[in-house]
């Protein structure tokens, strides 16, 4: 009978973390009625530090550049380093489209300025140390609610967003699906 139910949440928690790729559209969850942005809502005003302990104001940037915000579980793990790395790879490239890149996370502005010099990362970290923009985007969380989510959101210029893309396992291809989207935009 232990085999049986430890097999079973073995299953279950395998199934939580092959649940990818979902796009999702502004609506509520009839779990905790939390709001949830997605294609075709309109991106949420936010200000948070980033790796040098300077205030990052998203108005700021909203109708100058498309923008992608890409929230990840953990610096300095090797998925969230994958991604990182991958969009450090291509910067030159999202720059070529008018394109900001910021990674937002709950770890502390130290560990985002300790893991973008470790990295050579050469765009934006927020620290989100209460998980509030989060919460505000909605991102969910993974694997039973214990790991934060991994979601990119993709902005134009408008301050709409057009392109969403959750998977916490396909850590990379959040960088490809990102860069597919921008270059179809002006």
């Amino acid at each position: 009978m232990k085999k049986k139910t430890s097999c079973l949440i073995l299953s279950m928690i395998a199934f939580l973390f092959c649940f990818n790729g979902n796009v999702y559209s502004q609506t509520k969850s009839k779990e905790n009625m939390k709001t949830v942005i997605g294609v075709g809502s309109k991106v949420p005003s936010f200000s948070l530090k980033d790796q040098f302990g300077k205030t990052f104001d998203l108005d700021a940037v909203l109708g100058e550049k498309n923008l992608v915000i890409y929230f990840y579980p953990k610096d300095d793990t090797p998925g969230c380093t994958k991604e990182a790395c991958a969009f450090r790879d291509q910067f030159e490239v999202f720059a070529d489209k008018n394109t900001m890149i910021i990674g937002i996370s709950g770890q502390s502005v130290e560990s985002h300025l300790e893991f973008a010099n470790k990295y050579k990362l050469n765009f934006t970290l927020l620290s989100d140390e209460g998980n509030s923009v989060r919460k505000l985007f909605g991102v969910p969380s993974s694997a039973l609610g214990v790991i934060p989510g991994r979601v990119t959101y993709v902005v134009n210029k408008k301050g709409m967003v057009v392109f969403t893309f959750d998977s916490l396992t396909k850590a990379e291809q959040h960088v490809e699906e990102a860069l597919r989207i921008i270059k179809t935009l002006d």
